[in-house]
C-alpha cells in the first residue's frame, strides 16, 4: 500500500517516478503546503546527480514563490513553470553541492 504524500520519503518517491527521459524526475506534491514539499524535494534532490532535473508538480499556490528562494539559498538552479502539464509544475536543477538546511526547517541553512 503506497504511503499518503506528506509521509514518503526520498527512496518512495524514486521508485514512483516514471523514467520517460533520462535524467529528469517527476515529484508529485498534490496539495501538499510548500514546508513538506521542501522537505520532500530536499530527500529526493540528494539522491540525484549533478544536472538531474526535478519537475515538481503541486496546487500550492505559494510554490513559484519558495521555490525560487530555496533553490537560490541552497544553490540549485530554479528553472522555471514547466508548460503544458495538467498540474501546475516547475523545474529544478540539481547541483552537486548544495548549501545543507537544518533537517526540519528545509527553509533554514543548517
Amino acid at each position: 500500500m503506497a504511503r499518503p504524500a506528506s509521509r514518503r520519503t526520498g527512496a518512495d518517491i524514486l521508485a514512483g517516478m516514471s523514467s520517460r527521459q533520462p535524467g529528469v524526475h517527476h515529484l508529485d506534491g498534490g496539495d501538499l503546503g510548500c514546508a513538506r514539499l521542501l522537505v520532500m524535494l530536499r530527500d529526493l534532490v540528494a539522491t540525484l546527480p549533478d544536472g538531474d532535473v526535478v519537475h515538481l508538480s503541486t496546487t500550492d499556490p505559494v510554490a513559484p514563490i519558495d521555490l525560487p528562494v530555496w533553490c537560490r539559498m541552497t544553490g540549485h538552479a530554479y528553472l522555471g513553470p514547466v508548460p503544458g502539464r495538467p498540474a501546475p509544475t516547475y523545474a529544478v536543477r540539481v547541483t552537486s553541492a548544495p548549501v545543507p538546511t537544518d533537517p526540519e526547517h528545509p527553509w533554514k541553512v543548517a
